[in-house]
């Protein structure tokens, strides 16, 4: 963990902050929506609390809730989850310099990979920001999801059904927000996502649910080839 504490904080860049902010926001409120949907529905209140902690992955999380919720088995909520969460392979890879190279530095930041940071850390210009923008944005919302999370559990069903407050909506918004300057960038980017995009729409009436997720992956073959 030397080299974690060693990471130039960017103080000088209350974006950054600002932005780690919105997103913790955001996602402590989908934090709230996922703990009271299981407590809600049966569920026992440490179940969504230690998920949170060990599996820390919002839509497999949901996932792996719904199936159990609707009657399925723990296995096949495991397997979901696990066929969702696929897609952090490739962002790990993305991220894979800026993480550290100590045994327990690499352990706890491969934890916190996850769309939010690897969006935060590549919009960065540099590598000394790219490691301080992880950092501050993996430690930051997982801090703020869990403690979110555990809120949402307690309140149980006092919340009512969470889905009218449009919740949903709120992580989309800011991925969109977060990745929209690398989009104007460069050309090929551009490509890749449109290719992505399309192909993920057009699996979405025919897949189980984060199934189009891992399907752009195919976008990457499109930056890929042109890299190559």
């Amino acid at each position: 963990m030397r080299s974690l504490l060693r990471t130039p904080l960017p103080s000088h860049d209350p974006h950054l902050l600002r932005d780690v902010a919105l997103v913790c926001l955001a996602g402590g409120i989908v934090g709230v929506s996922f703990g009271a949907l299981a407590v809600a529905g049966g569920l026992p209140l440490w179940l969504p609390v230690v998920m949170s902690l060990l599996v820390y992955a919002g839509s497999a999380q949901f996932s792996a809730v719904g199936i159990l919720l609707a009657g399925g088995g723990p296995f096949a909520a495991a397997a979901t989850g696990l066929l969702l969460n696929t897609r952090t392979a490739a962002f790990s890879l993305a991220v894979a310099d800026v993480i550290g190279r100590g045994r327990v530095t690499r352990w706890v930041g491969a934890h916190l990979v996850t769309d939010e940071t690897v969006a935060f850390t590549l919009a960065q210009p540099d590598p000394a920001r790219r490691r301080a923008a992880f950092w501050i944005s993996g430690l930051g919302l997982y801090v703020s999801w869990n403690l979110c999370v555990l809120l949402g559990a307690l309140a149980g069903g006092a919340l009512g059904d969470t889905g009218r407050y449009g919740l949903d909506a709120a992580f989309p918004a800011v991925l969109v927000a977060l990745v929209l300057p690398a989009l104007r960038g460069d050309r090929g980017v551009r490509r890749a996502a449109l290719a992505g995009g399309a192909a993920a729409l057009a699996l979405t009436p025919f897949v189980p649910v984060g199934v189009p997720v891992l399907m752009a992956l195919i976008g990457l073959l499109l930056l890929g080839g042109r890299t190559a």
